[in-house]
């Protein structure tokens, strides 16, 4: 077992010894909301928007993105489990920034090992083989945040599956402050119809 694994079975062992009446908790979110934000660890939704367990629902993923698997987890939000607003809260100093998609494919078809960055850029350890699968996927890689935070509120919704009367907000995380700051371009985009 690694050191990781016992790290956090040990945690759960001590979450477990406190859990209380969590179990009780019903399915949908208590407070109808729904978050779709980054994966990044310096990101704690909980802390940040005041949430507890059974609150609001999360939606993780590279540089909070509007991907198709994002928006399918949204609308299960909504049409299943009865969220009415939806927050999407892209942050400073994201990684999604500091490379492109033909970057991205380029590292990928040198090698699957991790990768470096330094001032120069992006570098590949060379290290066994690659593949050029990557070049075909679009990464959602992220050029100016607040346009980005625009773009993901506008596909969200303009989706056929995304109801007119849910309203969508549009944030970025300050890394630094720990503040969410407005993008009045995105909460106007996602106002209710």
């Amino acid at each position: 077992m690694s050191k990781i694994v016992k790290e956090v079975m040990s945690a759960n062992d001590a979450y477990v010894t406190d859990f209380g009446n969590k179990g009780e908790l019903p399915m949908p979110p208590g407070r109808k909301f729904a978050i779709l934000t980054c994966m990044d660890a310096r990101l704690d939704p909980a802390k940040y928007a005041g949430l507890s367990e059974g609150d609001a629902h999360v939606i993780r993923n590279a540089g909070g993105r509007a991907s198709d698997d994002a928006i399918r987890s949204l609308v299960i939000s909504y049409k299943l489990l009865g969220t009415r607003e939806w927050f999407v809260i892209h942050h400073t100093d994201c990684g999604m920034e500091t490379f492109t998609n033909e970057i991205m494919g380029d590292l990928l078809s040198c090698s699957l090992k991790t990768a470096s960055v330094d001032a120069s850029g992006w570098h590949d350890s060379n290290a066994g083989g690659g593949t050029t699968d990557g070049k075909y996927i679009n990464w959602l890689t992220i050029s100016d945040n607040a346009k980005s935070v625009v773009e993901d509120v506008q596909r969200i919704r303009s989706s056929p599956m995304v109801p007119s009367d849910i309203p969508i907000y549009g944030y970025i995380y300050d890394c630094k402050t720990g503040k969410l700051m407005e993008v009045p371009e995105a909460t106007t985009a996602g106002k209710v119809a």
